[in-house]
């Protein structure tokens, strides 16, 4: 909003002429004065105040004599302000709101509704007895249905906690090991990777073990179990596992194999994916095409759009080492998952790989090269919701945008 002086502003008698009533002021009656120029020392503009709630960023309140930046409301409406100056508080605190409700709509979407879709696709992963691989998103859903019915839904939503555990210890490390690098982050992104999903891989691990155990036979754990498992697993303590267990340092080269690829492809696509969406909405602005939700949009849905297909294009592209890494991950760890085929029973992990290779050579001979993509269907189910929650959002915020027009 951008509010101006009225028409009949006089500097005292504005507000109905309230000083001119008598008995105002007491003994200070007011002073009267005869022209415009006697007004001009007394009356001046306002000084331009930092972060006024006022003003926009980069503006300055105009002189005194200057014409206002908009028509207000009880003047003459003959057409919109030039450049979108007339837009309300209301409608800029709408924006601001909605853009922070649509980020979060999106996380809250990646986190928690695709958890479940996050554990099946595990499980089918790590299941070499499976005969069903779950290709198609029509049986993810029917074997879904079949776990929340004999376990309930905490088996659908089980490791939650540990995966957030893990993302904060990524970020963590991630930030310690920017601060103390003495080289620029921005020119060895990839090295500080390295070196975070090392820390990480632990930590993962143990998040990786509570997602694909069975809710059968699991134990109340609690929410740091994975920070002990995590350490215990560095320094050999904790809970015993068979010898069939693989050093960290025979899974350091797959786990930063598939975290170094991951980013790199994310963030390529990421930057072309929103290269051509802005260069689309630079052209239909030149083309005075747009409308102002259209605009609006534009600013706020290409980063979200732009994230989903390239967290789209990494996990499709690396879906077979990931599958691979998650079975060397939990190779040893005495590990009982549920039977993916049934839809109730259990099933140890008895695999005995003896590193990346002899998995990558095993897969393929016993399982086929569909083996590689056991639980597809789910990352199918997982971004068909992501992409169903976005376009709603989106929806909702253009019905918002266009009823506060």
């Amino acid at each position: 909003m951008h509010p101006r002086r009225p028409d009949g502003f006089d500097g005292l008698g504005y507000r109905g002429g309230a000083r001119d009533e008598p008995g105002f002021g007491g003994a200070f009656p007011a002073r009267s004065f005869r022209s415009a120029s006697d007004l001009s020392r007394w009356v001046t503009s306002p000084p331009d105040i930092p972060g006024s709630r006022n003003l926009h960023w980069a503006e300055e309140s105009p002189p005194r004599g200057a014409p206002a930046p908009c028509t207000p409301p009880e003047g003459p409406a003959e057409g919109p302000c030039p450049g979108g100056a007339g837009r309300s508080g209301g409608e800029e605190q709408l924006n601001r709101f909605a853009g922070f409700g649509i980020g979060l709509a999106s996380l809250f979407t990646e986190n928690v509704l695709a958890h479940p879709c996050i554990v099946l696709r595990r499980q089918c992963q790590v299941n070499y007895h499976a005969r069903h691989y779950h290709l198609t998103p029509f049986t993810v859903i029917n074997i879904m249905y079949s776990f929340n019915k004999t376990q309930g839904p905490r088996a659908l939503w089980k490791g939650m906690g540990s995966t957030f555990i893990v993302q904060g210890i990524t970020l963590g490390a991630e930030g310690i090991i920017s601060e103390f690098t003495p080289l620029p982050r921005y020119l060895f992104s990839i090295f500080h990777y390295y070196l975070t999903y090392i820390v990480a891989m632990p930590f993962y691990s143990a998040s990786l073990i509570e997602t694909v155990q069975s809710e059968i036979i699991r134990d109340g754990a609690g929410i740091l179990e994975c920070v002990k498992e995590g350490i215990g697993r560095v320094i050999g303590l904790g809970v015993p596992h068979s010898k069939r267990l693989l050093p960290l340092l025979s899974l350091v080269f797959p786990t930063v194999l598939h975290g170094v690829l991951h980013y790199v492809i994310s963030s390529v696509v990421q930057k072309v994916v929103l290269l051509v969406l802005k260069r689309k909405a630079y052209d239909s602005h030149l083309a005075e095409s747009a409308s102002p939700v259209q605009s609006m949009l534009d600013a706020y849905f290409p980063e979200l759009i732009a994230n989903f297909v390239a967290s789209l294009c990494s996990d499709v592209t690396l879906y077979p080492l990931e599958t691979v890494l998650h079975r060397l991950h939990v190779q040893g760890t005495r590990t009982i998952i549920d039977n993916t085929d049934l839809g109730y029973e259990v099933l140890p992990i008895n695999t005995q790989y003896e590193g990346m290779r002899d998995c990558v050579s095993t897969i393929r001979q016993e399982e086929g090269a569909l083996g590689f993509y056991k639980g597809f269907g789910a990352v199918v189910v997982q971004y068909t919701l992501h992409a169903a929650v976005l376009q709603i959002t989106k929806i909702i915020y253009s019905t918002l945008l266009q009823n506060s027009a």
